[in-house]
């Protein structure tokens, strides 16, 4: 299993990291993509990927809006020229919109330099998108990036999944889908063809919902697979070797 979406690099994780990973190991979890949130974040979450044999992007979270975008454009252009030949680095993000956490124009232009960067490279994105489906719609029709991307943490009915499909792009599915209440995602699992999703956690965030103050971790991995193996009523060895694929494709890892 490959988490598509776990900041192992946060200080959560400073007090147990070695062992959560020999753990992950031990559950059959060979890696995980460490996406990039901020310029002061890089170094650290670089070096974890090193450290532990994982993968990582590069990118700015809306959360994480900076006074100066154009510097920190110029910063983050520069940090993926450096790392554009070193195999761990796959993606471009975590980056996208918000629109519960400061939403401003600004967030759409620090996107939009991201998104030209991706386009530059040839990078994927990894898409951050809250309430905000329609903008960030718009915006990839634009611009038509050719190596497509993945908005993680999907939560949405068929139809916007359709959409993102259609513009090359994968759905990361994490715990919510253990949630019996989240009716939306759990349709649009059963409704969609598996090709279009990932495997991904978001640790530390986005625990189970029957663990609501718990710190999530990649090995909750298993648990989801299940999930949507009942969900699509396939056996598990199907899903997990489909989901693998899809990782393998997309980051062609």
């Amino acid at each position: 299993m490959i988490d598509t979406h776990a900041h192992l690099d946060m200080s959560e994780f400073d007090n147990d990291r070695a062992q959560l990973f020999d753990a992950m190991h031990h559950h059959g979890i060979s890696s995980a993509i460490l996406p990039g949130v901020s310029v002061d974040q890089w170094q650290k979450q670089i070096l974890i990927a090193q450290q532990f044999n994982c993968y990582f992007s590069l990118g700015i979270h809306p959360w994480y809006v900076p006074d100066d975008i154009d510097a920190a454009i110029i910063t983050l252009e520069a940090t993926i020229q450096q790392y554009s030949k070193n195999r761990r680095l796959v993606a471009v993000g975590e980056c996208g919109l918000d629109k519960l956490h400061h939403w401003s124009d600004k967030q759409l232009l620090l996107l939009e330099k991201q998104l030209s960067l991706a386009q530059i490279y040839q990078l994927p994105v990894i898409l951050h998108a809250v309430k905000a489906h329609q903008e960030l719609l718009l915006l990839l029709d634009r611009i038509k990036l050719s190596k497509g991307g993945v908005v993680h943490g999907f939560y949405g009915n068929s139809d916007i999944a359709k959409r993102y499909i259609s513009l090359g792009f994968k759905l990361g599915i994490g715990a919510l889908i253990l949630n019996p209440s989240a009716k939306k995602l759990r349709e649009t699992v059963v409704n969609l063809p598996l090709e279009h999703f990932l495997l991904e956690t978001d640790s530390p965030s986005m625990p189970p919902f029957d663990h609501p103050k718990s710190r999530n971790t990649p090995l909750i991995l298993p648990r989801i697979v299940s999930e949507i193996a009942f969900l699509k009523k396939k056996p598990t060895v199907c899903i997990l070797e489909q989901l693998n694929k899809n990782a393998l494709q997309l980051f062609e890892l």
